[in-house]
């Protein structure tokens, strides 16, 4: 079962902040990152970037490639950290509610 496309928007900036949190990465690779586990479309993640950017939890830069044309950079801020965390505990607070109420609804039935 894939997830659906309201799932997947949902959850695309938190992929992208918990990989960036690593290194530095341009948007083809943290598509293929996601995509590994999560389908995707190359175009889905960029409306995410640019939120994620306007926002002040990344910034750009650009960086030569060794194969064509310098590529854009995405790098967490301390601001995109600190909402990472806070949307980490979110997200684990999250999925254990639904699974207590997955488990009382199971007993009940």
């Amino acid at each position: 079962m894939r997830p659906t496309a309201q799932f997947k928007k949902g959850v695309l900036d938190i992929c992208v902040l918990y990989l960036l949190q690593y290194h530095d990465q341009y948007g083809y690779d943290l598509t293929q990152q996601v995509n590994k586990h999560i389908p995707i479309t190359e175009g889905a993640l960029y409306p995410s970037l640019r939120r994620l950017v306007k926002d002040g939890y990344c910034s750009t830069y650009l960086q030569e490639s060794p194969s064509g044309p310098s590529r854009k950079y995405y790098h967490i801020t301390n601001t995109g950290r600190i909402y990472l965390k806070e949307m980490l505990a979110e997200w684990d607070h999250f999925v254990t509610s639904f699974q207590q109420l997955r488990e009382e609804a199971d007993r009940d039935e």
